[in-house]
């Protein structure tokens, strides 16, 4: 069914191509998370010439033909806009991702005091100082002093805003629904005190978000696993967990979480049953493994015209692959597995998908079974480190 999931743990399948939601149920049956099988977002809706509704409808013939009897839900990711949202509403979406990034100040980490103060003359400073600056009540994650108090309300105090107005909209739209409030795609790490006042402030404000996604430490790129020290991360994301137990009302979410295998164990550990990770683009590389064993002339294609396009394509995705840096050609299978490969042709799906998304296809279609076990295996792999409960 259907549904909105609240609190359950759950994990979200990307599908570009519209026929990878066999892969993602086989992968997911028996494990401890629920499902979001249909996920989007208009920048990828955009790129690979898909409309909201083809999506979810692609996911529910999907989920009709393997007679899945749970629920499900249909994430409309990475929303930016008030506009942005009916055409998901219109479709039957449950859960909506809101990324109000665009109104970060990721300037207001390196801000002198002076101009803190001069940038929260739009805020009540006397109102919020009054409910952050308390004396000695020391938590895990920290306490403010003026400073950084300033620094936080700069830094997320617009787009605590913006989210406020797409949620009340949203609300008016639509009676029941998934809430998810992202700050992930920003320059700049969420630091454990931004999160609690974030957090607290959408919760004074009167926003019901099921889940929070922070930019996390380090490095979470596109299609590869986890780059920073993770001694360094093991410690923050205890903190941040520590800040969800403290309100004990949402989920925290980890974006760009495919292929994040060396994480996956601390996340567990410290998350526990409030989860939600997201992926996308990874079955979009199994598809192009398959094409690489069994239309290897069709995969130099694609993969020519992603190095053409990499440069150009990047540039709203956190990535460092470097063309200089490929490896030789010897095994078209392995270029799969490496960092630099699979990040440029992770990027580049829009143009591919424009200039051969048909041919593709057909051959996923010719070859089903073979997309379908490779998509199992990727995320069986993802969700047997995920499974124990922290």
């Amino acid at each position: 069914m259907l549904t909105p999931l609240h609190l359950t743990p759950t994990f979200g399948f990307g599908d570009r191509l519209g026929l990878a939601t066999p892969g993602h149920i086989a992968a997911i049956r028996g494990t401890r998370f629920a499902p979001v099988f249909a996920q989007q977002s208009v920048r990828e809706n955009a790129r690979t010439g898909r409309t909201p509704q083809q999506v979810l409808d692609d996911a529910k013939r999907a989920v009709d033909a393997a007679k899945w009897d749970s629920a499900w839900g249909a994430d409309a990711d990475h929303l930016k806009t008030v506009d942005d949202i009916l055409p998901f509403i219109e479709a039957g979406y449950t859960f909506f991702t809101i990324d109000p990034g665009e109104h970060v100040d990721n300037r207001a980490d390196t801000d002198s005091p002076e101009a803190l103060k001069q940038k929260i003359k739009g805020f009540n400073w006397d109102e919020l100082s009054a409910l952050y600056l308390h004396g000695d009540d020391q938590q895990t994650w920290g306490v403010f002093d003026s400073e950084s108090l300033m620094r936080a309300m700069v830094k997320y105090g617009k787009a605590t805003q913006q989210t406020v107005a797409m949620f009340k909209r949203l609300s008016e739209l639509k009676e029941a629904f998934d809430f998810e409030v992202s700050v992930d795609e920003t320059d700049l790490p969420t630091t454990p005190l931004e999160h609690f006042f974030i957090a607290n402030e959408l919760r004074r404000l009167g926003v019901r978000f099921t889940s929070l996604a922070p930019r996390f430490i380090g490095r979470f790129e596109k299609g590869v696993d986890y780059i920073g020290d993770l001694s360094v991360l093991d410690t923050e994301l205890s903190k941040h967990a520590a800040v969800t137990r403290h309100f004990g009302t949402y989920k925290l979410s980890l974006h760009s979480g495919s292929d994040k295998f060396s994480v996956y164990p601390w996340i567990s550990k410290y998350w526990g049953k409030r989860i939600h990770v997201k992926t996308a683009g990874t079955s979009y590389l199994e598809a192009l493994r398959v094409l690489a064993k069994h239309s290897p002339d069709l995969f130099l294609k694609i993969y020519s015209l992603a190095c053409e396009r990499y440069e150009t394509d990047k540039r709203t995705y956190h990535v460092s692959a470097q063309l200089d840096q490929l490896p030789s050609m010897d095994d078209l299978p392995s270029l799969l597995d490496d960092f630099h490969a699979r990040q440029i042709l992770h990027v580049t799906f829009g143009s591919a998908l424009t200039q051969f998304g048909a041919e593709l296809k057909q051959v996923l279609q010719k070859h089903e079974t073979a997309y379908l076990e490779g998509l199992h295996a990727h995320f069986e792999k993802h969700l047997q480190l995920l499974q124990v409960s922290g």
